[in-house]
């Protein structure tokens, strides 16, 4: 049985009959959506998918950042002015 990794969750059937009130009911909180007891989605407020995308986006650029430190010598240097 896969782990649901939620304090709340709902069946399909539940979010189709009405979503606004279960998201209220949730406070915020991301709702595990549950298909025959076993997760098949999360949902989460918009701010809370926002704030990971953000997050996602600042791995990527740590990961080139990380990968691109041994070719320092071939970079140009600029002043703020500049750009």
């Amino acid at each position: 049985m896969k782990q649901v990794l939620s304090s709340c969750s709902a069946s399909i059937s539940e979010l189709k009959k009405n979503p606004t009130a279960l998201l209220n009911e949730a406070e915020g909180s991301p709702i595990a959506i549950l298909n025959h007891n076993v997760p098949v989605a999360y949902l989460i407020p918009a701010e809370t998918y926002e704030w990971l995308m953000d997050k996602l986006e600042d791995a990527e650029l740590a990961q080139i950042v990380n990968a691109r430190k041994h070719e320092k010598d071939k970079a140009v240097e600029v002043s703020f002015d500049e750009l």
